[in-house]
């Protein structure tokens, strides 16, 4: 299927590793333009090595701090001198941050909320004219399914995706008149370094203990009996960017093989 994606131009943050990568892979594919953003370059420059193999489009990566405003700016700035205007944002940039109240620190809730709520209202900022501009656009917020549905000590997390998941909702209707969609994709449990890291401590009790091992146990908690992978919610972000979702806009879709209590 062509998704009409040939020319366009996509800014992807958390775009060196795992979700962002794998989206950045499958819209490259499609042939976009695509602009990797996070903080380290070096694994920015591995990436980009990696989206080539299979791109169609032009790669480019800017190392950039997203809870830094001026940081988006000068590195969309940059984007736009390469490529020419945005028509797709993801915003990405994320870690999994999860404590009980009483354990939960000032300084844990203050990065979370800046990394994924101040890093995603920057870039929207950042790209919302270019799209204006092109009279259409696609914006997708990367979330989870406890910003719907939260689970005990699963703060400042599950806050901070509750609350991109309402900035979906409010950017969609501000700007569905003007064709720009916004949508969010509410990731559940996918193979990732966070768990590799898991493996290789408890390797040094169990040396026996394998990373299959770990995806076999983590599967048995998910209906769909196993643990997803990063490129199946990148296909997924490929397609809600796409002319092929032309209608779809202000909705959320779990991507978490039947995990989340709530649609």
């Amino acid at each position: 299927m062509d998704l009409g994606l040939n020319g366009k131009n996509a800014i992807i943050t958390g775009g060196s590793d795992g979700i962002g990568l794998a989206a950045a892979i499958s819209l490259s594919k499609e042939g976009a333009n695509v602009a990797i953003l996070a903080r380290t370059q070096e694994k920015l420059d591995n990436a980009v090595t990696e989206i080539k193999r299979d791109a169609k489009g032009k790669v480019l990566a800017i190392s950039t701090d997203v809870r830094e405003e001026s940081s988006v700016i000068s590195s969309i700035n940059k984007v736009k001198d390469e490529f020419g205007k945005i028509d797709i944002l993801v915003n990405n940039a994320g870690t999994s941050s999860a404590s009980p109240l009483e354990e939960m620190t000032n300084e844990q809730l203050t990065e979370d909320l800046n990394l994924k709520v101040y890093g995603a209202i920057f870039c929207a900022r950042a790209v919302i004219d270019d799209m204006k501009s092109n009279g259409s656009g696609s914006i997708i917020n990367i979330t989870t399914p406890g910003g719907k549905a939260t689970a005990g000590g699963s703060q400042p997390t599950s806050l901070s995706r509750a609350a991109g998941i309402s900035l979906t909702k409010a950017w969609s209707k501000e700007y569905a008149s003007q064709n720009i969609r916004v949508n969010t994709v509410c990731v559940g449990l996918l193979k990732s370094g966070q768990h590799r890291t898991r493996v290789e401590n408890i390797q040094k009790e169990k040396p026996d203990y394998t990373l299959e091992d770990h995806w076999e146990v983590m599967g048995k908690n998910v209906p769909m009996g196993r643990v997803g992978e990063a490129i199946e919610v990148g296909n997924v972000i490929c397609f809600l960017s796409s002319s092929k979702a032309s209608y779809v806009t202000g909705t959320a879709v779990n991507v978490d093989g039947g995990t989340s209590p709530v649609v």
